[in-house]
């Protein structure tokens, strides 16, 4: 149909478009739109369906495979670094109970050394003795607190 008589005149409508189509119209229009094709071209065409379904259907079946195979060789990967993690971590615990192990014998062997008894020891073999009441001296003061200072002040302990 010519549209253009549509686009000229707002105002002006074209019944013809509700009319009901002759059955001449209809016929010629529907002989435009079919295409038949012989049956060996259906049955090309049908073979090549089947052929891209059964592709599709190979192609899906090898990616998942391979997905499949990629998970589990990141499995086994990831499970093998974990393993390396765990070996270090319980090397590294066994390093830290041997120092822990050689701190307390170093402790106990400095005990040993600096003992109350050992170092009586040493003092005797070098000569010293015991304190006695002849070492002590005692120093009388006044019964006022007084200081000197270097300046030769005296300094009572009213006057702070």
């Amino acid at each position: 149909m010519d549209n253009i008589k549509y686009y000229n005149d707002s105002l002006a409508y074209d019944f013809e478009m509700f009319m009901p189509r002759s059955n001449t119209v209809r016929k010629t229009e529907g002989k435009d739109n079919i295409v038949k094709l012989p049956k060996s071209e259906i049955r090309v065409l049908s073979r090549r369906k089947s052929a891209a379904r059964h592709l599709t259907a190979s192609a899906f079946a090898v990616l998942t495979s391979v997905l499949i195979l990629a998970a589990l060789c990141g499995n086994i990967f990831l499970r093998l670094r974990i393993n390396e993690v765990n070996s270090e971590i319980n090397r590294v615990k066994s390093e830290i109970e041997a120092a822990k192990s050689e701190r307390t014998s170093l402790a106990v062997e400095l005990e040993r050394e600096v003992s109350f008894s050992n170092i009586e020891l040493e003092a005797t073999e070098l000569g010293m003795q015991k304190m006695d009441k002849s070492q002590v001296k005692y120093i009388r003061v006044n019964e006022k607190n007084t200081a000197v200072t270097k300046d030769g002040k005296t300094l009572t302990s009213s006057s702070d």
